[in-house]
């Protein structure tokens, strides 16, 4: 028992470090999970400025990464969309709507020039074996540009998980300038569906932003969502605009989707409602409203760590100052290179060394007499010549000697001798190249990564102040109209969002939301009663049984419903005979009159009777048969 104990808490700490290093939390350096980064590496082996089937990216990246072609093309998919770091062609679905790409097999993918150019550098890249020890994959790429903060990143692994929201582009550039030149800055997230952002709560990448929809009022009748907050789509966005109506929060006559290359959902608002009374209420009560909280974990030296925007950012600075100063220092390297053979190769043709080789027969012999030669001009070269140096000018073609362009040969040393210049002049001052670098990333780019979200402070809604908007219903009994647009002697006021209760004559009821002008006398049916659903209201009731002309008396109030569906407040068979709301009242009870009857009518108190279920049966109000009910004192009833 005790060694299966260890052999799982072995292995289970083995599987939470490999979903946390090797598939969930992204890396500091180049802001890329591994999967995106073995993608990203199989993509620059293909590179040949061609498209390539996604199908078969897929393919060659399952050497690297061993997880099957599904999650590798949906990882592929996502990385495109972000549209950063790949160029693409065909159906990659769309991030508004949340249609899924096509099959893999149709749609062709390519390393974009933002990537080319600050994503690679063989020079400067780590390598190790991959998981099967056949192909060297690496450790992290050499990303000169802030990615993780350009993408963002979602993750969860064994017992965290991270949240990075994207950032603007052009904007961590500029920040990176601030960074160098020790000054100030500030940096909001930057979403790619746009919207409206309060990030008054969001500091340094701790806690969280407020997104809204661009709603335009496009008539008093008409709203047009043009962008939607990051984490939606228009299909949740549609269906949380349905529910808001469904349950009364919101009223309108229809919402229709329009959405291809940009959002466009146009919602038709009904007769009473207007387009500027409505947009706080589809913030207040639909996901045109949300919030996103930030949680920044990444990867820094093998371990996961929490941070900052502002610590990421500067950590990405200076790794991309230490990156320029590797390809700076290589570049210095192969210029000496270079000119240290062009100039050996000069003083080799121009003096004719290769004249003293030619009645030597020894290899070896030869190789002493070429270094013997060269010893007078050491003074001239950048370092000693070596065994290859010599053996390098012992290969050189008697065609190239006969050919060779003195004045052309001194002009290419002179051209890599200015360059040689600039390198070092480059290396003295890091920071103004640095700085330069940077610079020309954001004139280049900045046409191509304008912000999308718009920063102002949001208010919060007031939803109590939404839900308690007065209207006016009015009820004629007569014509049975009742509505926002009936008028009447008999009205009442409400909210809009409170519901229509309505008591027909026959012993049914419904409850509804509350209508412009809707005819309530539908299918023979006369509506007695029309009120607000409030749970409270007390209904006095008494109906007679047609058969036996026998009355029962109940009180019920009318607390559970669903929309528009019809329910009974009495049994059939029975007519009403007196319907009432006031808290107390009396009632004549006259009775059919009979031989030797003594009693002919009597007086009954209906709040003796008590409050039950709608669905209660009543009780009989005596046990003689009633002729007739009139009510003796009253405040507010209606006697049928």
């Amino acid at each position: 028992m005790e060694d299966l104990k260890h052999f799982m808490k072995d292995n289970y700490l083995k599987y939470a470090s490999y979903v946390i290093l090797d598939r969930a939390i992204p890396n500091i350096i180049d802001g890329l999970k591994p999967v995106q980064r073995r993608i990203l590496f199989t993509l620059f082996r293909m590179h040949d400025g061609k498209l390539h089937k996604v199908a078969n990216v897929a393919g060659q990246t399952m050497a690297f990464h061993p997880h099957g072609d599904a999650p590798i093309t949906d990882a592929l998919v996502n990385l495109a969309n972000k549209d950063f770091l790949l160029d693409k062609q065909g159906n990659f679905g769309n991030i508004y709507t949340g249609d899924p790409a096509a099959a893999s097999r149709y749609i062709e993918t390519r390393l974009s020039a933002l990537a080319i150019e600050t994503m690679f550098n063989p020079d400067l890249t780590e390598m190790i074996a991959s998981y099967d020890g056949r192909a060297q994959e690496p450790v992290y790429l050499p990303a000169k540009v802030p990615m993780l903060l350009m993408q963002g990143a979602e993750g969860i692994a064994v017992g965290m998980s991270t949240r990075i929201l994207p950032h603007n582009f052009i904007e961590l550039l500029e920040a990176q300038i601030n960074i160098l030149e020790g000054n100030e800055y500030i940096l909001y997230p930057d979403f790619p569906t746009g919207g409206i952002m309060d990030a008054s709560e969001y500091c340094k990448g701790k806690g969280r932003v407020k997104l809204r929809a661009k709603l335009d009022i496009v008539d008093t009748k008409t709203i047009v969502i043009r962008e939607i907050p990051h984490g939606t789509t228009t299909e949740s966005l549609i269906r949380s605009v349905d529910e808001a109506a469904k349950r009364g929060k919101i009223k309108i006559e229809s919402i229709s989707d329009y959405t291809a290359d940009k959002v466009e959902i146009e919602i038709k608002l009904p007769r009473g409602q207007y387009a500027s009374e409505l947009q706080e209420a589809l913030y207040g009560y639909t996901d045109c409203e949300v919030s996103l909280n930030s949680n920044i974990v990444v990867i820094v030296d093998n371990l996961p760590h929490e941070m900052t925007v502002n610590e990421i950012l500067e950590e990405n600075t200076t790794l991309l100052r230490e990156f320029l100063q590797w390809e700076l220092e290589i570049e210095l390297d192969r210029l000496q290179e270079k000119i240290f053979q062009k100039t050996l190769e000069q003083i080799f043709i121009e003096n004719r060394l290769y004249k003293k080789l030619e009645t030597i027969k020894s290899y070896d012999k030869i190789h002493e007499t070429v270094a013997a030669s060269l010893k007078p001009f050491h003074k001239e070269l950048l370092r000693v010549p070596t065994h290859e140096d010599r053996e390098r000018l012992l290969n050189i073609p008697i065609r190239r000697i006969s050919r060779f362009d003195l004045s052309k040969n001194e002009e290419e040393i002179a051209t890599l001798g200015v360059r040689h210049g600039e390198v070092e002049k480059s290396l003295k001052n890091m920071k103004r190249f640095t700085i330069n670098y940077i610079k020309g990333l954001i004139k280049k780019y900045k046409k191509e990564f304008p912000r999308r979200t718009q920063t102002q402070e949001i208010e919060q809604v007031d939803m109590r102040a939404i839900a308690t908007k007065a209207v006016k219903v009015g009820f004629d009994p007569k014509s049975g109209f009742v509505g926002t647009k009936v008028k009447s002697e008999t009205d009442f006021e409400c909210t809009n969002f409170d519901k229509l209760l309505l008591l027909f004559k026959g012993g049914t009821y419904k409850v509804m939301n509350i209508p412009d002008k809707y005819y309530a006398h539908q299918n023979g049916k006369k509506v007695i009663y029309a009120g607000i659903a409030d749970k409270e209201t007390v209904f006095n009731v008494v109906y007679m049984d047609d058969k036996t002309n026998y009355c029962y008396a109940k009180r019920f109030i009318v607390k559970s419903f669903l929309l528009d569906k019809e329910y009974s407040f009495m049994e059939s068979g029975m007519s009403l005979q007196y319907l009432s709301t006031e808290p107390t009242c009396t009632l004549e009870v006259v009775f059919i009159p009979k031989p030797k009857q003594k009693i002919a009518k009597i007086l009954y108190e209906m709040d003796h009777v008590l409050v039950k279920g709608v669905s209660a049966k009543g009780i009989r109000v005596a046990n003689r048969q009633v002729k007739k009910i009139k009510a003796v004192k009253r405040q507010s009833s209606a006697t049928v």
